[in-house]
C-alpha cells in the first residue's frame, strides 16, 4: 500500500508538470517567437490549433501514466486491477485536463514568457509543498478543507480512490464534480483571455 501511495504521488507530481508547467510554458515561447500569429493566417481553425496542442499534451499524461504503472509493476510489484487500471487512466486525463486548464489561464492573463515561466514555477511550487504539509495534518481545519478541495486535493482524492475502486465514496464523486467544474470555469477563462500575439 505504501508503495502504491508513492505511485500515486508520482502521479499527481507528473500530472502538475505536464499540465501546468510544460503546457503553458510551450504555449508562451511559441507565442512569443510569433508561431501562433503564422498559424493563424493557415486555412484552420483557431479552435483546432489550441486543440491539437492540448491533444499532445494528453497524449504526454497517457504515456507519463503508463510508465508509471509499468515502473509500479516491475520494481514496487504495485498492481491493480483491471477496473483500477482503467479508472485511474480516467482519473489521470481528467487531472490533467484540471491542469492543463489552469496552465490556459496562466498563460492566457499573461504575455510575457518569463513571467508565465516564473508564474507557474510558483504555483507548481505551491501545490508541492501544501500536498506536503497536508499530508503531515500541519493545519488547522479550516485549511485542511482548503486543501482537500483545492484543485491538488480534488485530484489526489480521485487518483487514491481510482487505483482501488472499492474505495471510492461520495467525497471522490463530489472531488469529481468540483475536478470538471474547475476545468471548464479555468479553460473558458484562459480561452477567453488568450492573446494570439505577445505584442
Amino acid at each position: 500500500m505504501g508503495a502504491a501511495r508513492g505511485d500515486m504521488s508520482d502521479l499527481s507530481i507528473g500530472l502538475i508538470a505536464i499540465g501546468l508547467m510544460g503546457y503553458s510554458n510551450s504555449v508562451a515561447r511559441d507565442r512569443d517567437k510569433g508561431v501562433f500569429q503564422r498559424l493563424r493566417v493557415a486555412p484552420l481553425h483557431t479552435w483546432s490549433i489550441m486543440a491539437s496542442r492540448l491533444a499532445v499534451q494528453l497524449a504526454m499524461i497517457i504515456l507519463m501514466t503508463a510508465v508509471v504503472f509499468i515502473a509500479g509493476r516491475q520494481i514496487d510489484k504495485v498492481t491493480l486491477s483491471t477496473s483500477g487500471y482503467a479508472l485511474t487512466f480516467l482519473v489521470a486525463i481528467l487531472g490533467g485536463a484540471l491542469y492543463l486548464s489552469l496552465g490556459q489561464l496562466i498563460v492566457g492573463m499573461i504575455v510575457n514568457p518569463e513571467t508565465v515561466n516564473s508564474t507557474t514555477r510558483l504555483v507548481y511550487f505551491v501545490f508541492i509543498m501544501v500536498g506536503m504539509f497536508g499530508e503531515f495534518g500541519a493545519f488547522n481545519d479550516v485549511f485542511t478543507k482548503i486543501v482537500i478541495w483545492s484543485p491538488y486535493g480534488c485530484v489526489k482524492t480521485m487518483l487514491a480512490a481510482s487505483m482501488e475502486p472499492s474505495k471510492w465514496t461520495n467525497n471522490t464523486s463530489m472531488a469529481l464534480l468540483v475536478t470538471l467544474g474547475y476545468t471548464v470555469v479555468l479553460a473558458g477563462l484562459g480561452i477567453k483571455e488568450f492573446k494570439w500575439s505577445a505584442r
